[in-house]
This record gives C-alpha cells, sequence and structure tokens, in this order.
C-alpha cells in the first residue's frame, strides 16, 4: 500500500492496465502527486461493470476507494445507482455505517424503487443507532414479497426490542402472511399476543396455518403459559432446539469423570447481573462448603457494575469470563479446568450459550433455575428440583431426569432487603380496601385465570386487584375485559415497575397473592412470603405449574394450595372475607416462618450438595487410577 505508482500511468478507460497496476503494486498505492491525476482520470474513465470487476478482485478498502474515485465523477449517472449500493455494502463492511447512509440514500435517489438499499439503509441506520430512522427507510421500501417479508420481520425484530409489542405484532403477522412457514416468526409472534393478553395467543389468524401447527412452535417461554402438559413443553421446546442449537460434536469429558480432592462446580450463566437467578443464588455460591467443592463460574453475562453482580463474582473461587470466547472455545476451557459437575442457569432462556452443554465438557451437566421445564438436550444429564414440582409419577415425562432437592427445590438469599417506606396512600390504593394482587408479568396470564380473578373480586366486596403495568396493549386489553366482567374501573389498580427494594416493600401493602397457572410465580412467589403476604396458587401437572405448591408446602401454608379452578376461586374468597383465617396466616407468615424455612441458606446449600453428590454418584463411577 505505500508502494509508489508504476511510472507506466494506464490510460483513461484502459481497465486491464488499471488491473495491472493495482496487482503489481499490491492494491492501491500511494501515488505521487503529480501522478495520481493521472490514475484518477483512468479509474473515473472505466466503464460501470469493469469498475465493479476490478472492485470484487480488491480488498474492501481498496474497493471503496475504487468507488471513491469512480463516483467523483460519474455519482449522478443513472448508472451510478449499483456503484452507491455496493458502496455502502462496502463501508458497511469496514464499520463504517454513517458512509453507508450516505452511499445507500444517493443509491435511493437515483433509483427510487430499489428495495434492496432500503433494506440496507435501515441495518445501516440501526447500526448507527437510529432505530427510528431505520424503521422509517424500511417502511419506505415496495420490495417483492420475498424482500417484503424481510423487512417486515426486520421491523418487527426492532420493535420487539424497543417493547413496542403491538406494533411489532403487526409487522410479525403481515410477514407470516406472505410466508406462514416461519417457525422463529410464529414463536415470536405468539410470545408478543402472550404480553399483550391477545387470548387465545396461538390463534394467528394466517391462512395456511393452523392453531395446533402455530402452538407446536411456541417457543420454550411461551411454552410454559400455554400448556399444563411437560410432554407438549417438551415437544415445544425440542422443535426449538433442533433449529438452534447444533451437535457440534463431544463429548469433550471423560466418561469416567475425574479424581479430584474437592468436587469441581462450575455455574454457567449470562445471568450474572442485576438478574432475578443472581438475587436467588447468590448466598448458596457463598455457603459452598469449601472443604468438599470448589466454586467456578463461568460468566457470559453484562458488566452491569451492580451490587449483586459483585456480590456473585466475589462468591466464586475461579471467575472465568467466556464472553469473548466461541461456544467451542468455552467447552473446551471447561474441559481444560476438569469440571466436575457443570451446572446451567440459563436453560431455555434468552442469552443461553446451549452449545457449550452439547460438547459435553463435564462428566455431570444439569440445569437449574433459570428455565421451570424440560430441556430436552441429550448431554444434560439432570433437572434439579423437588418432590413438589416433580413428583414420581411425574418423572418419566421429563428428560432430563429429575434430581430432587430434599424440601424446597428454589435457592434464596437470606439477607434482608433494604425496605423503602411505602403506604396504601401513596401507591394509589384505597386504604380500606382488601388488596389482591399478582406483579407477575402478564405473559403469564391466561384466559381462564382471568376469569378467575374477575369472580374472586365480585365476590368480595370492596375489595380491588392491584396489578403490575405491564405495557400499554395488556392495560388497555385487561381493562376492557374487566369492564365486560362488569366491574368498576377503580376496582382495578395498576402499578408502575420500581426497583428490587421498593418491589417487596409494595408486596406488603396487599392482602393475598393470587397466583397464575399454569405459569407460577417463582422469585415473586418467594417474596411475597417474605414480606408476609399470603398466596393462593392453583396446583397443575407441570415444574411450572407447581413451583409455588412447592413454596406454600414449604413454608407450612397448604391452604393456599387449590387443586382445580373451583377451588382455587374459593379458597381466595373464603380467605378474603374470613377475617381470622387471614389473619392467622398473616401471623404464621410473620411469626418467621419464611426465615426458618426457604432463608435457611445454610440448610440449603447442604440439601443441595447432597442432591448434586448423589446425582455424581449415580452417573458412570470413576475409573481406578
Amino acid at each position: 500500500m505505500n508502494m509508489p505508482f508504476s511510472p507506466s500511468l494506464p490510460l483513461p478507460g484502459d481497465a486491464d492496465r488499471v488491473a495491472t497496476a493495482l496487482a503489481a503494486n499490491g492494491g492501491i498505492p500511494a501515488v505521487p502527486p503529480a501522478e495520481f491525476p493521472h490514475f484518477l482520470r483512468a479509474v473515473q474513465g472505466l466503464d460501470l461493470m469493469p469498475l465493479v470487476h476490478l472492485a470484487e478482485a480488491a480488498g474492501p478498502g481498496d474497493a471503496a476507494l475504487l468507488y471513491d474515485l469512480w463516483l467523483s465523477a460519474n455519482g449522478a449517472a443513472p448508472a451510478a445507482c449499483a456503484a452507491w449500493f455496493n458502496l455502502g455494502v462496502l463501508r458497511m463492511r469496514l464499520g463504517d455505517p454513517g458512509s453507508a447512509i450516505t452511499a445507500y440514500r444517493k443509491a435511493l435517489a437515483l433509483k427510487p424503487d430499489l428495495a434492496e438499499a432500503a433494506v440496507n439503509l435501515g441495518t445501516a441506520l440501526e447500526a448507527a443507532g437510529d432505530a427510528e430512522a431505520a424503521l422509517a427507510a424500511w417502511r419506505a421500501a415496495l420490495p417483492a414479497p420475498a424482500l417484503r417479508q424481510i423487512l417486515h420481520n426486520q421491523l418487527g425484530r426492532v420493535l420487539e426490542t424497543q417493547g413496542r409489542i403491538g406494533p411489532a405484532a403487526v409487522e410479525l403477522r403481515a410477514s407470516l402472511l406472505i410466508t406462514p412457514e416461519q417457525p422463529d416468526v410464529q414463536q415470536h409472534l405468539i410470545h408478543a399476543r402472550q404480553r399483550m393478553t391477545a387470548w387465545p395467543a396461538e390463534v394467528l389468524a394466517v391462512p395456511g396455518l393452523t392453531d395446533a401447527a402455530a402452538a407446536r412452535n411456541c417457543g420454550p417461554l411461551a411454552a410454559l403459559a400455554l400448556f399444563d402438559d411437560p410432554l407438549e413443553q417438551a415437544a415445544a421446546a425440542a422443535l426449538w432446539i433442533a433449529r438452534k442449537v447444533p451437535l457440534p460434536g463431544g463429548p469433550l469429558a471423560p466418561s469416567g469423570g475425574y479424581r479430584h480432592d474437592r468436587i469441581r462446580i462450575g455455574y454457567l450463566s449470562t445471568d450474572f447481573c442485576r438478574h432475578a437467578m443472581s438475587f436467588l443464588i447468590a448466598e448458596l455460591l457463598e455457603r459452598h462448603d469449601r472443604s468438599r467443592f470448589q466454586v467456578w463460574g463461568y460468566d457470559a453475562s453484562p458488566e452491569d457494575g451492580s451490587d449483586i453482580r459483585a456480590r456473585v463474582l466475589a462468591a466464586l473461587d475461579r471467575h472465568v469470563p467466556i464472553h469473548g470466547l466461541t461456544d467451542a472455545e468455552a467447552a473446551a476451557r471447561i474441559r481444560a479446568d476438569e469440571i466436575d459437575i457443570l451446572i446451567d442457569l440459563n436453560g431455555l432462556t434468552k442469552g443461553a450459550r446451549l452449545e457449550i452443554l452439547r460438547w459435553k465438557p463435564a462428566p455431570m451437566q444439569a440445569t437449574y433455575l433459570g428455565y421451570i421445564g424440560p430441556v430436552p438436550l441429550p448431554e444434560l444429564d439432570y433437572i434439579l428440583c423437588d418432590a413438589v414440582t416433580i413428583p414420581p409419577k411425574e418423572e418419566a415425562a421429563y428428560h432430563p431426569r429429575p434430581l430432587r432437592i430434599e424440601g424446597c427445590y428454589q435457592a434464596n438469599d437470606s439477607t434482608p432487603p433494604a425496605l423503602p417506606a411505602v403506604s396504601r396512600v401513596a401507591e394509589g390504593l384505597p386504604e380500606g380496601a382488601f388488596v389482591f394482587t399478582c406483579v407477575s408479568h402478564h405473559y403469564k396470564l391466561t384466559p381462564a385465570m382471568w376469569d378467575s380473578w374477575c369472580r374472586i373480586v365480585a365476590a368480595v366486596p370492596d375489595s380491588v386487584l392491584w396489578l403490575i403495568d405491564d405495557n400499554p396493549e395488556s392495560r388497555t386489553t385487561l381493562a376492557a375485559r374487566w369492564a365486560e366482567a362488569g366491574l368498576a374501573p377503580e376496582r382495578l389498580v395498576f402499578a408502575p415497575r420500581v426497583d428490587p427494594d421498593r418491589y417487596r416493600a409494595r408486596l406488603a401493602l396487599a392482602d393475598l397473592f393470587l397466583d397464575t397457572s399454569p405459569y407460577n410465580a417463582g422469585t415473586i412467589a418467594s417474596d411475597a412470603l417474605r414480606m408476609g403476604l399470603p398466596l393462593v396458587t392453583l396446583q397443575g401437572r407441570a415444574f411450572s405449574a407447581r413451583m409455588a405448591s412447592s413454596l406454600l408446602a414449604a413454608v407450612g401454608l397448604p391452604e393456599g394450595i387449590a387443586t382445580s379452578p373451583a377451588d382455587y376461586e374459593s379458597r381466595a374468597v373464603r380467605i378474603a372475607t374470613d377475617p381470622a383465617l387471614h389473619a392467622r396466616l398473616k401471623a404464621h407468615l410473620a411469626g418467621g416462618a419464611w426465615s426458618r424455612t426457604l432463608g435457611d441458606s445454610a440448610g440449603f446449600a447442604r440439601r443441595f450438595e447432597a442432591a448434586l453428590e448423589r446425582g455424581l454418584a449415580g452417573l458412570q463411577p470413576v475409573q481406578p487410577g
């Protein structure tokens, strides 16, 4: 690149001699000032196709410079549209979205119906951080159906990321109307409809796509709220895994395991940050018995600077950041560290790096806490649970096989939260009302559960239902359904999202937590009980429909466990209308029930470790050394 240009300059329009000069000098040279005008005229005199061929043979930087030189003289010519487009592609490849935006706009000025340029312009604008302009660029395009489908998908993705669920759902459905057979789009649309409480969520009204076929592609998270059958949940998860997680070619770990003085536990997560999982697991990491265990953390989490992230990392004996490693490289590192037990804390949730597990880098691999349902990866040995969440009669419906922790499956943090002062008046709640609440995400709601809630509130005079304000679409829809049930609008109260400490403090203002089913509250249910708030749950068949039952059984409140919708409604109404019963439940929780049971982190750590040791012993025994 720094060699002087050959004295034998090409004549304008002589593409062969331009190419020869380029090849002889290893690319576009630093041309001496006296000679550069000749080279410039030679490039500018090329016809478009010779220019394109020369650019294709050059590296991205040299090709971009060729186009720049040519366009400086020919940029307004009708044929320049293709050159501007190609220059935009090159500028994006070189990491310069600003210049790419200029190039794509020049191309569109010459040919407004060039849909490819509109699509790429939107991508460049998004890369430059201007999502609104990207959306406008994509909407302005009028491409053929195949490209229009891409545009709808791009629009849907960005809108969903922005939290604009309703507009995202419109775009995703428009894409399916062009090509129904898009499992990923079906998945995102169903979950968007769950979040908006657009029921039934799996009814997409797309010709050629049956409701049953769409439901099968709902994805792992939506499946927990859509099905109460672990086999149906597993089928949805298996389809998703088949699309997303290839088999890379393990196993890496020796079948006979290792011989270590202390068992090496590796925790794999993308949520070692301000995430519910970290709040639950921090004390377990701190309380592992270091005389018997070493604790490693394989961390692909965002560096959010939070106190909880700092606490989690401090609790690890070895912290191994894997942000910059491929899945294969991370798996090789875990194998090199000779981890005995690898515990995946993501499961099938956002950000999961399941391909690491597919390499089988540890002799024993288990999934825990992040995803409360089947994770049908052949390389997983266990799903950590308890006798309530997966009773023996349901064991055959699960893969991986259940490994039960004695007592409740859920880790908790006994550290007292710093609770701010809160009041009903400040939160917009009537002082004398009986307050039913649920602060779970609205995607966990179902039409049957909503109808039960309406009947419960209707049966309890001077009661209100206090919900989280999850998104504008669900708020509007639920308010309309509330009115259809004949309930006064002031009896439905929405609360904004707040920081974790205030959220916990607010729970104590309510009188009874109404759980969702078949996807129960987990962390939130534990928080409610900790704050002295009784809870009623509808126990189902799947793990996700039995989480709250496990928590209630642990704290000694079986009165909150219902086994049918009618039983659920009856129990909720009875607790709300029987002051003595309500007072007894509150007193039980106020007497330290949570601290003695779910909050006994030291005891939980011992039970958790015992389960891991049983699981390790249940695999192929270590070969003689």
